[in-house]
């Protein structure tokens, strides 16, 4: 239980948590952490000057890819501040309005990424089960209509967190376990009854986390039996290799999202590292891997960046 002597709205500060045990190696800590964040920055920057700048992806695929490498500098600049504040300069503190507008991006922006692994999951199916109907499916509206539904079903759902949240009562200062707010973290040091919150933290979370996963996996059934319908092994192979990039995007955002819940709901005793492992795995490996995934398998995307090296490599010359 929170020590709730005292308590007040406006002026509650939180300390955020370094990793325990680690907090003498703070400041070498950074340095992967600045690595993560600069090659996070660089890839998801080039996927998305490529598709800038090259008409010829600007095709329903490569317009999904690049709100995937939106939400993952979302993703990124949410955590950025407090993470270096945390381990480079040893600052904890943050106060209450700052936490509640960082858990609000952080939590606003992982939902906009399961919905845009949604949107690519239906872009697949339609690629493969109705391929001549392709670009009349998925025009350039309808695209932009989604990453428009994304964008305010994940911030209206969590505009009311965020409400819930402001309405408790916290203790001058509470310590919280990372190093950066997340809203099950906040919402336990709170000095009342937090029914209300948990309720509907669990109801945005089916809605929308495990709601979209549900709906990819029925995808995938539906694309793998029609890829099975097709008569020749190798035409099925070339079907099924235009999902290997987002098969591999899908499970590094989900992965470590259901080992966090496992551990969070069903092993009371284990490590609180182990929680703490689970959600930076979370939240730093699909922004650093999802281009570098796409770089590997795409090879549209692969030929455009190496173009770009080598003009560069030509112009220094």
């Amino acid at each position: 239980m929170p020590n709730c002597n005292h308590t007040n709205i406006s002026s509650a500060t939180f300390l955020l948590a370094g990793i325990p045990g680690l907090g003498a190696e703070n400041s070498w800590i950074s340095i992967p952490f600045c690595i993560l964040y600069l090659t996070a920055i660089l890839g998801n920057g080039l996927i998305l000057f490529v598709i800038k700048t090259q008409k010829n992806l600007h095709q329903p695929m490569f317009l999904f890819l690049s709100m995937l490498s939106v939400t993952d500098l979302g993703l990124s600049a949410s955590t950025m501040p407090t993470v270096i504040s945390v381990f480079l300069f040893n600052n904890r503190e943050i106060g209450l309005d700052v936490c509640l507008a960082q858990l609000f991006f952080i939590h606003t922006f992982s939902v906009m990424e399961s919905s845009v692994l949604l949107a690519m999951a239906f872009d697949r199916f339609v690629a493969i089960q109705h391929p001549l109907r392709y670009a009349s499916t998925l025009t350039t509206s309808r695209i932009g209509n989604i990453w428009l539904a994304s964008i305010i079903r994940a911030s209206g759902l969590h505009i009311p967190t965020v409400i819930l949240l402001k309405r408790l009562p916290y203790s001058r200062v509470q310590p919280l376990s990372y190093s950066y707010c997340l809203h099950p973290d906040v919402m336990k040091v709170a000095c009342a009854d937090t029914m209300l919150n948990n309720i509907y933290g669990l109801v945005t979370v089916l809605s929308t986390l495990v709601l979209d996963s549900v709906l990819i996996v029925l995808s995938y059934i539906l694309i793998l039996s029609t890829v099975m319908s097709i008569t020749f092994w190798r035409k099925r192979l070339k079907a099924l290799n235009t999902c290997v990039s987002h098969i591999c995007v899908t499970l590094l955002f989900y992965i470590p999202l259901i080992s966090l819940t496992m551990i969070s709901r069903f092993m009371k005793n284990a490590l609180p590292q182990s929680q703490i492992l689970g959600t930076y795995l979370h939240l730093f490996l699909p922004p650093v891997l999802n281009p570098i995934v796409y770089c590997i398998k795409t090879k549209k995307i692969r030929k455009q960046i190496m173009k770009i090296f080598q003009n560069c490599s030509t112009n220094k010359f």
